[in-house]
C-alpha cells in the first residue's frame, strides 16, 4: 500500500518534509529519504525548476513510495492542476489571500463535483493505465492533497475562511514572506508575527483541516510552531542543508587543523 501524507495524517503523524529548490533531479528522492524526511517539496516557485524537473521527480517519489508536492507560483498559476497530471501527489499553492482563491485552486485542482479539473490523459499515479473514468477519478482524489499557503497579514485575516472551504485540505504559514508583509522583514520570531501564527492555527484546526508551516528554523519550530499544533512541517531545502551541514563540516575540520577559512566568493 502507497504511503500517501493523507494516511499519514490519518494516523496522526506529522509528517516533516524537505524542499527541493535548486536540484532538478531525481536524486533528491534518495536524499530526502536518506535523512528521514516524510515527503518531498518540489519549488516551482522559485529557483530553476521547471515542469518537466517536477514531473520526473514526482514521479520517481511515487515509484519510491515517498509523497510529493509541488508548489507553483500562486493561485492563478497555468500549472495548478498540470503538476498533479505530470505526478505530483498534491499542490502547494502560495499567496492565497482569500476564499474566492481558494475556491479557485480547488475548481482547478479537483474533479467534479468538487472541481472542475479537465479529466486528463493516462497518469502516472495510476502506472498509465487507464480505468474508468469514475474508477480513476475515485482513486486520484483518495490521494490528492491540496494546500493553501497563508503569506501576508491579509491571508493572516482570511485565514478560517480559507480553511473552511470544502477541497482545501492544509493550510501552512510561509513564515519570511508573512514577517516581510507585517513589517518585520526576516524576524520570524517578532511577537506580532509569532500571533499572526497562533491566529492562523487556530483558525485552521477550527475547520478541521491540517495546520502546517514552512521556512522557519529548528528553534522556532520546536518553540513555537509545533506549540500550535503544526502537523505539516516543511523543515529546510536542499540548499540550506548542504549549506549548513558543509559549514559544520569545515569548521569542525578547520579548528582540529589550525588552518585559516578560505576568503568567501565576492
Amino acid at each position: 500500500m502507497r504511503t500517501t501524507l493523507r494516511r499519514m495524517l490519518a494516523e496522526d503523524r506529522s509528517p516533516i518534509g524537505l524542499a527541493a529548490c535548486v536540484v532538478r533531479t531525481v536524486e533528491i528522492v534518495t536524499v530526502t529519504r536518506s535523512c528521514g524526511f516524510d515527503f518531498l517539496l518540489v519549488d516551482m516557485e522559485h529557483g530553476p525548476i521547471a515542469i518537466g524537473d517536477a514531473a520526473s521527480i514526482s514521479v520517481a517519489a511515487s515509484e519510491a513510495g515517498l509523497p510529493c508536492l509541488v508548489r507553483v507560483g500562486g493561485p492563478y498559476a497555468p500549472d495548478l492542476a498540470r503538476v498533479l497530471d505530470c505526478g505530483a501527489e498534491g499542490v502547494v499553492v502560495p499567496h492565497v489571500e482569500t476564499a474566492e482563491e481558494a475556491r479557485l485552486i480547488v475548481e482547478k485542482c479537483r474533479f467534479q463535483p468538487l472541481g472542475k479539473r479537465s479529466l486528463p490523459s493516462p497518469l502516472a499515479r495510476l502506472g498509465f493505465q487507464v480505468p474508468p473514468a469514475a474508477e480513476m477519478v475515485r482513486r486520484i482524489e483518495a490521494d490528492t492533497f491540496v494546500v493553501a499557503m497563508v503569506e501576508s497579514a491579509g491571508g493572516v485575516a482570511e485565514a478560517g475562511a480559507i480553511a473552511a472551504v470544502s477541497g482545501i485540505d492544509a493550510v501552512i504559514i510561509g513564515a519570511n514572506d508573512l514577517a516581510a508583509d507585517m513589517g518585520h522583514l526576516g524576524a520570524v520570531d517578532h511577537p506580532e508575527v509569532l500571533a499572526a501564527f497562533a491566529s492562523v492555527a487556530a483558525a485552521t484546526r477550527s475547520q478541521g483541516k491540517v495546520f502546517g508551516v514552512i521556512g522557519v528554523g529548528a528553534a522556532l519550530l520546536s518553540s513555537h510552531a509545533l506549540d500550535l499544533g503544526a502537523r505539516l512541517i516543511v523543515a529546510t531545502n536542499d540548499i540550506n542543508l548542504l549549506i549548513d551541514q558543509g559549514t559544520a563540516v569545515a569548521q569542525t575540520l578547520r579548528a582540529r587543523t589550525g588552518s585559516a577559512a578560505s576568503a568567501a566568493p565576492r
